[in-house]
């Protein structure tokens, strides 16, 4: 069960999560009904599976280099860079080489 980081605590957020061989890997940074914040390492080669996410969510690049493919049309985001994928859109991570991300869900707002 993923738990969250430790709070009143300073967090080097690119170091709490390491790259493994051959894997994807996530930890919780916060996890509420309201939203949550995730990061994650991609190791080269992988690639997260297609989803969709009823709810707008905000990537970015924290280590390495990403493609993203959303909606059909592909995205190369580099350390720092940043995109909003957004809700109900078809999207899929490739790791052409390293990659660590931090994601952000925020699930309040929509009643509009």
């Amino acid at each position: 069960m993923d738990t969250e980081l430790e709070k009143l605590k300073k967090h080097i957020i690119v170091e709490i999560i390491e790259y493994v061989p051959n894997a994807v890997v996530s930890k919780t940074i916060i996890k509420k009904t309201t939203g949550n914040i995730t990061v994650t390492s991609l190791d080269a080669g992988e690639k997260l599976a297609e989803k969709t996410s009823p709810f707008d969510t905000f990537i970015q690049i924290i280590d390495g280099a990403a493609e993203v493919m959303i909606k059909e049309k592909m995205f190369s985001l580099k350390l720092g860079e940043g995109i909003i994928i957004p809700a109900h859109a078809v999207h899929h991570f490739t790791a052409n080489e390293q990659f660590k991300m931090i994601s952000t869900i925020i699930k309040s707002g929509y009643e509009e």
